[in-house]
């Protein structure tokens, strides 16, 4: 398979708080040397407790933050953090994300319909200028019924669903313009068992259909596994650990993977 994103020792500094107006300023590290292939088609676990660098890590990936050192290129692009964001267009349109919480990342004035249908409006696809055009609608519903939703749930508002039915909203904008590549920030660690394994399957439907490629950033071991063919185990900014999920997750090869694992609560 061919590599459709890919990284090349991205480091991010940041610069800390001072505590008083003459302290020198110092800084943070959140990446360093950090390596990483996506191939086309595949899908890529990012695991690794809180604070070591994943978020960060596919923010930069898309374009949305700067890394202080590295390159990273999408199908043979450059991918310039700092550029204006309609130079950025041509990656918006070819890549969709899905955050932790859903109900923060819906505006509660608009209708299901108008949030699904934005990302059309905002890179201009599909059908006229008007962001009500009838293109658009038929191509909001075809989304909806993809991720388990009714027809008539485009005419309502995100309070009047439930948290796994707005997390489908929110998976559902992110694939309405079709993209390559779909990236999840923790998408399913606030839904309960039952709805987490049924967007699961949704997204294994979806990636087997239409060759989805997948990013997921999980602290959910569980995901990784039934999602995910390769991983990356990130500690402290840096990549621990790499390879395919079976091997990385069955036999580890550094500690801090075994202490991961070792972590996951058993009945």
């Amino acid at each position: 398979m061919t590599v459709l994103l890919s990284g090349r020792g991205l480091g991010r500094t940041y610069s800390a708080p001072r505590t008083w107006v003459w302290q020198p300023r110092t800084l943070t590290t959140a990446l360093e040397d950090v390596d990483i292939d996506v191939r086309a088609g595949s899908a890529v676990g990012i695991i690794g407790e809180s604070g070591s660098g994943k978020s960060t890590l596919v923010r930069i990936l898309l374009g949305l933050d700067a890394a202080t050192t590295g390159t990273v290129a999408f199908d043979g692009k450059p991918v310039d953090g700092r550029a204006p964001a309609r130079e950025l267009h041509w990656l918006r349109r070819r890549t969709g994300i899905v955050f932790q919480d859903p109900y923060a990342s819906l505006d509660p004035r608009q209708r299901v319909e108008q949030i699904v249908a934005e990302p059309l409006w905002a890179l201009g696809l599909a059908g006229d200028g008007s962001p009500g055009s009838a293109h658009r609608r038929e191509r909001v519903v075809d989304v909806l019924a993809d991720v388990g939703l009714e027809a008539d749930a485009a005419t309502r508002y995100p309070n009047e669903f439930s948290g796994g039915q707005r997390q489908r909203i929110a998976l559902a904008r992110a694939l309405v313009h079709r993209p390559e590549l779909l990236v999840g920030d923790e998408p399913l660690s606030a839904l309960d068992v039952t709805v987490r394994a049924q967007i699961l399957g949704e997204l294994q439907a979806l990636r087997a259909r239409d060759g989805l490629t997948i990013v997921m950033v999980s602290h959910d071991l569980g995901v990784v596994q039934n999602l995910c063919d390769e991983v990356v185990v990130m500690q402290n900014g840096r990549v621990a650990e790499e390879g395919p999920t079976e091997k990385v997750l069955q036999q580890p090869q550094v500690a801090y993977t075994r202490r991961l694992l070792a972590s996951i609560p058993t009945i």
